[in-house]
């Protein structure tokens, strides 16, 4: 039983087939804590600027957190690397068995450091705290035939989409039930040739009268009686009822079919609902196909979000993502793009929303890249637009594919995924939640979404079950405290230490505020439901944008004031040529 937060990292060199067990700096993870700030701290130190995210100097850290497996909730980790899809920094995050028995398997290590690229197909097997090299016999097969290989073990692995590098492949667990999905984390590991990570120990143990503790609040909560009651799926209804729920390729916010895939659907579908004590939301929805659909995700993106209002046929499509090993979230909306360009006669296809035959073949030629067509849309719906013309068709923020909230019936959620560290992403930010019901000034949506994104840093250290982490009244300072690790600072100062630093990589990359900007096809109006008609008005986004950069005391440019850098500890991370703004703008 190990109950001391983990100061050794596991380093594996694929080209040279070496580990080592380094230490981790004091320092490190006083200011870092674990999970992404310190995965963000490892990529920025090891890595050059420009470095090719599929070569074999990137680096891929499976990380824990220093309280993983000893929280109530569903366990994490964190796949963190430099994206494939997007050219900057990526956390992705997974849970089911493999974190737990991975953060047992690691002892007194707080995760495992990947570099290079393996001449043949390899897996990692972590056990006793250390790592083996062993040749992959899995290599080829997908994600359920992978992870069923090791039946005695917790798996991580990658599918057809990872090993074919398609930009947005996930890593994959539980046979294709939980996945590290957005961003291309999987397409990094198949490009170093590693099929699987494979992890065999006792998940850690202890603090059992704090974890019942912080249990029991969870299943008291409004998060925990709302996942017990729905998961994740209510979204769905909450999206269509407030107008703002993506539809065939984002041309409305309102699902006519929306009855038929969400909660109600599941409610009459389902044949079994689990619910383990301390994982309330962890069940999963057995369809009269017999496939699985796990999350609201799959319903909005793979459901309203292609046109599709047949439940089995939504579940079966997002099973075939998960067997590929593919982000459910960028395959819906690339194949989105797809129908809508064919619909412009941009491709030499015929293609139509509401067909899950037209949808499952292009899902097929994602995987395997064998189509011209299929190879483009591996790449993201950049690449394709790029290629074939219809860059305003579906939207997309630093390449990356939006989720579920069109920003165009809540402007904060335009700010959220405008300025998120990896791209478009709705678990950063989601301040939706409060402004439907309320009206607020852009200096409100700016104070709402950089709080966040600075709490959800700290969390995601910690690598806390996001609704676990609602609970929370300290950021998890009790718990860190239960481990024995000390901070440099608050907690809510160190998440914006762990967010600029993020910012300061992306920087390094070439990001700037012309980034942060929103694509032309959020400029459209939608076409039904109570935002008919809107668009993001450009003028208040730029306000809001404004507002943002004055409160994380960044310049006009979007680039971090050097005092900003000084305050929170981080000029041991730039040099002299690391571009920095000279002056923070003001708060107003």
């Amino acid at each position: 039983m190990y109950l001391r937060a983990p100061d050794r990292l596991l380093r594996v060199d694929l080209s040279t087939e070496s580990v080592e067990r380094v230490s981790v700096p004091d320092e490190w993870r006083r200011r870092y804590v674990g999970g992404k700030g310190l995965g963000a701290r490892y990529l920025y130190e090891e890595l050059d600027a420009g470095t090719d995210p599929l070569g074999p100097n990137n680096v891929l850290l499976f990380m824990v957190g220093p309280v993983s497996g000893l929280l109530p909730g569903e366990s994490r980790y964190a796949a963190i690397t430099k994206s494939p899809l997007t050219g900057v920094f990526l956390d992705s995050y997974a849970g089911g068995t493999f974190p737990a028995v991975l953060a047992g398997a690691l002892h007194d290590a707080g995760g495992v450091l990947v570099t290079g690229r393996a001449s043949e197909p390899v897996r990692l097997v972590v056990a006793d705290g250390d790592v083996n090299i062993e040749s992959a016999e899995t290599w080829g097969e997908d994600t359920v035939t992978t992870d069923e290989y090791f039946s005695d073990a917790a798996v991580a692995c990658v599918g057809p989409g990872g090993e074919n590098q398609v930009a947005y492949a996930t890593i994959s667990s539980d046979a294709g039930d939980h996945h590290a999905g957005r961003g291309g984390a999987g397409a990094v590991m198949g490009a170093k040739r590693l099929k699987a990570v494979v992890a065999r120990g006792d998940p850690p143990a202890g603090l059992e009268e704090l974890r019942e503790r912080y249990a029991e609040r969870y299943r008291e909560s409004d998060a925990g009686k709302w996942l017990q009651a729905s998961g994740t799926v209510e979204t769905v209804d909450f999206a269509n009822e407030t107008g703002v729920l993506p539809t065939r390729g984002w041309q409305g916010g309102q699902f006519d079919g929306a009855d038929d895939i969400g909660i109600a659907a599941v409610r009459e579908l389902a044949r079994e609902r689990e619910y383990p004590d301390d994982d309330p939301g962890g069940y999963r929805v057995e369809t009269d196909a017999g496939e699985s659909v796990p999350r609201g995700a799959t319903a909005m993106t793979l459901g309203a979000g292609l046109g599709i209002d047949d439940f089995d046929a939504v579940a079966e499509l997002g099973a075939t993502c998960d067997r590929f090993g593919l982000d459910l979230i960028s395959a819906g909306n690339t194949v989105a793009w797809a129908i809508h360009a064919s619909e412009a006669s941009l491709l030499e296809h015929s293609f139509s929303f509401g067909n899950p035959d037209d949808a499952r073949s292009l899902l097929r030629d994602i995987a395997t890249r064998e189509t011209t067509l299929g190879d483009a849309l591996a790449e993201g719906v950049d690449v394709a637009a790029e290629r074939f013309g219809g860059d305003d068709l579906v939207p997309t923020v630093k390449a990356m594919e939006l989720p579920a909230y069109d920003p165009r019936g809540a402007e904060s959620m335009a700010l959220a995924y405008a300025t998120s560290d990896r791209g478009a992403c709705h678990r950063r930010a989601i301040p939706i939640e409060r402004e439907v019901f309320e009206n607020w000034s852009p200096g409100r949506a700016a104070r709402a979404v950089v709080t966040e994104q600075d709490q959800r840093s700290i969390l995601w250290s910690l690598i806390v079950d996001d609704f676990v982490g609602d609970v929370f009244e300290d950021l998890g300072a009790e718990w860190l405290d239960a481990v024995g690790l000390d901070t440099d600072g608050d907690l809510q100062t160190i998440g914006e230490r762990i967010w600029t630093l993020t910012r300061l990589f992306n920087v390094r990359e070439g990001i700037a505020r012309a980034d942060d900007e929103l694509p032309p096809a959020l400029r459209k109006p939608l076409k039904s439901g109570p935002n008919d008609g809107q668009a993001v008005d450009e003028d208040r986004f730029e306000a809001m944008l404004d507002a943002y950069y004055a409160e994380r005391r960044w310049g006009a440019d979007g680039r971090p004031a050097r005092e900003t850098v000084d305050r929170l500890g981080l000029d041991e991370v730039v040099d002299d040529e690391t571009p920095l703004a000279e002056q923070p703008m003001e708060r107003k």
